[in-house]
């Protein structure tokens, strides 16, 4: 293998501006590759270090049919000149929706492609088109990145050759998600000073379950009154969750925040005690992967791989889906026992330096990309 390829690679993402891209990015620019990222629809408020956007002009209505069958071609002859012009060495999208049918149909290889979740656990199951779209997605891909054994099942069973499956988490950045000291300003701030506190930072749609966590809340605050809720993110169902709150008589105790960017996000974390997911559908999240780094102990849902990331009253709980007595339980037992809480932590922050290092994760990733680079050029 060439050592040119591993040290100078031009990139060519085509996903959303997500979280996830930009850690991405981040770790390949920093590494001294040329990183371009190919996403669709307004430039404004979008910005990427690291990387140069380009984007591609949609027209017509938003509904998602009527919107694919108008924008098919033109969006991929737009891409097909962007591709020409940027001259990749090899081209990754993330996330099988319309805009990877883009790089699949492109006919451009090396191309990788790197499922989320319920791109291939949910959508497929509820519609053609996206069945469609995933199947031949995996189809064109020379390299399928997966994050759970779960998700590996599922894209076989669209598809996808075994051989071209290869393991590679998300990864957290250890440098920046880490223990440390609670942040007193920030508690108080955020009106938890002399409270103990759960966390939550899940987007707030129908998939991640927020309403089972609220459903909780009055039965911990029986047993531990004081006990105060931080809810982070943003989505649809956020009006409806304040609304519930509400109804429960527990909107003194519950407190959304909305979105919190990425460098604050740990502070918040090491300022709670216990952080909660009570996603329908995962792998290990990235945001439980963050709460652990940080030294949490956590209580998630029995879904994909959890099991192997989380032993249930080891390094944390795991509680049934839908399960509000459960994890309320899980929760009161955890605020009472502080020795617990220390212990599980602990474990938690060593099992994600060990086994979910976004440095080592990304290095997999930079040695696939040239593996595939240098068999191409052969």
């Amino acid at each position: 293998m060439g050592s040119s390829v591993i040290d100078k690679m031009k990139i060519c993402y085509i996903a959303s501006p997500s979280v996830h891209i930009k850690r991405w990015v981040k770790y390949f620019a920093e590494n001294g590759h040329e990183v371009h990222l190919v996403t669709s629809g307004e430039p404004s408020g979008v910005g990427i270090n690291g990387a140069t956007l380009h984007f591609l002009k949609r027209f017509g209505p938003r509904r998602r049919v009527v919107n694919y069958l108008i924008n098919s071609v033109p969006m991929l002859l737009q891409f097909k000149r962007l591709v020409k012009s940027i001259n990749p060495d090899i081209i990754h999208a993330h996330y099988i929706t319309e805009i990877a049918l883009l790089g699949a149909a492109s006919g451009f290889h090396p191309f990788a492609v790197t499922p989320w979740g319920s791109d291939v656990l949910i959508s497929p199951q509820k519609s053609r088109m996206s069945r469609w779209i995933a199947k031949y997605v995996l189809k064109m891909a020379d390299l399928i990145t997966s994050n759970g054994e779960h998700v590996s099942k599922m894209l076989i069973k669209l598809g996808a050759d075994p051989r071209k499956i290869s393991f590679v988490y998300f990864g957290v950045d250890i440098r920046k998600f880490k223990p440390g000291e609670k942040d007193e300003s920030l508690r108080e701030k955020l009106g938890i000073l002399n409270s103990p506190t759960i966390i939550s930072s899940r987007r707030l749609e129908q998939i991640y379950d927020v309403e089972s966590l609220i459903n909780a809340v009055p039965l911990v605050l029986k047993e531990v009154p004081a006990a105060k809720f931080l809810i982070l993110g943003e989505g649809s169902q956020e009006t409806r969750l304040k609304e519930l709150a509400k109804s429960l008589g527990v909107s003194d105790s519950v407190k959304f925040f909305g979105w919190i960017p990425e460098d604050e996000l740990p502070q918040y974390l090491i300022s709670a005690d216990i952080y909660v997911s009570t996603s329908l559908s995962d792998g290990l999240a990235m945001s439980t992967m963050e709460a652990m780094a940080c030294g949490l102990p956590v209580i998630i849902t029995d879904f994909g791989d959890n099991r192997k990331w989380v032993q249930d009253g080891v390094n944390g709980f795991i509680i049934p889906l839908r399960a509000p007595q459960a994890l309320a339980s899980r929760i009161i037992r955890l605020l009472k026992d502080e020795e617990a809480r220390k212990r599980f932590g602990s474990m938690n922050q060593e099992i994600i330096m060990e086994r979910n290092n976004w440095e080592k994760e990304m290095g997999k990733v930079a040695k696939l990309y040239a593996e595939l680079i240098e068999k191409r050029k052969k």
